[in-house]
């Protein structure tokens, strides 16, 4: 079998959610009591989120990318980044990386192509949403990604850095976050929104909004991860 390595703690509540949609969403598929092999790095979020604010990508990418070598030494087959932010320079983590990682953002595109949109607003940390590497992969099949107004995503940011990251939900910031799409479909006419923090579903799901989907990004990465492991079982 498949050995999955996840880089995790980028944030911890996020990383427990992805352990459990992997292990749930693999015994949905088997059906015969067997668990996947996980391979679980977790390392400091305020290290990495540091070295970002400062724009410090070089180092954050040699930091990544000797995390993710440990976890093919301690014998991972693939493995993902649980977490938007660092996808920021993925394509460079990748290119030194021991074992090929599947991408979230690329993932998520995916998904958006087969759900038929063409505009799609984008929430997440500041990094995430200023970063500009969601509106270059989704430019490949020219779908437009829409980020809310600068003030709107310093609310975002706060909320996601002070409250979510710990796992704290509260009603009012969920109204916050809807105010803001309520904004962008009249403003910008959005068909759909990308939870680009993997902490976002904590607090935003499908179904919140009735006009546009909401795009799990942790739900739609973990589904990859179970697709890979199936892809190989049923070559063996």
């Amino acid at each position: 079998m498949k050995i999955i390595g996840i880089i995790g703690g980028i944030g911890p509540e996020s990383t427990i959610e992805y352990y459990r949609l992997i292990l749930s969403l693999y015994r949905e598929q088997k059906g015969d009591g067997n668990n996947p092999s996980i391979l679980i790095n977790s390392i400091n979020i305020k290290r990495m989120l540091g070295l970002i604010a400062d724009n410090k990508l070089q180092e954050v990418t040699h930091y990544l990318t000797r995390e993710v070598k440990r976890l093919a030494r301690a014998g991972a087959s693939f493995g993902v980044m649980a977490s938007n932010t660092p996808h920021l320079i993925f394509d460079e983590i990748q290119a030194n990386s021991p074992i090929p990682l599947i991408s979230i953002v690329e993932e998520t595109r995916k998904h958006a192509v087969g759900l038929g949109l063409r505009r799609v607003a984008l929430f997440g940390t500041a990094f995430t949403m200023r970063g500009g590497f969601y509106q270059r992969a989704f430019d490949k099949e020219a779908i437009a990604v829409i980020t809310p107004s600068v003030d709107e995503q310093n609310y975002i940011h706060e909320k996601y850095m002070t409250e979510l990251v710990d796992g704290t939900v509260l009603e009012e910031t969920k109204e916050g976050l809807l105010g803001i799409v309520a904004r962008l479909k009249e403003d910008e006419k959005i068909q759909g929104l990308i939870l680009g923090g993997t902490e976002l579903p904590f607090i935003l799901r499908d179904g919140d909004d009735a006009d546009i989907p909401f795009l799990d990004t942790t739900r739609i990465h973990a589904e990859s991860v179970v697709r890979e492991l199936l892809k190989y079982e049923e070559e063996l």
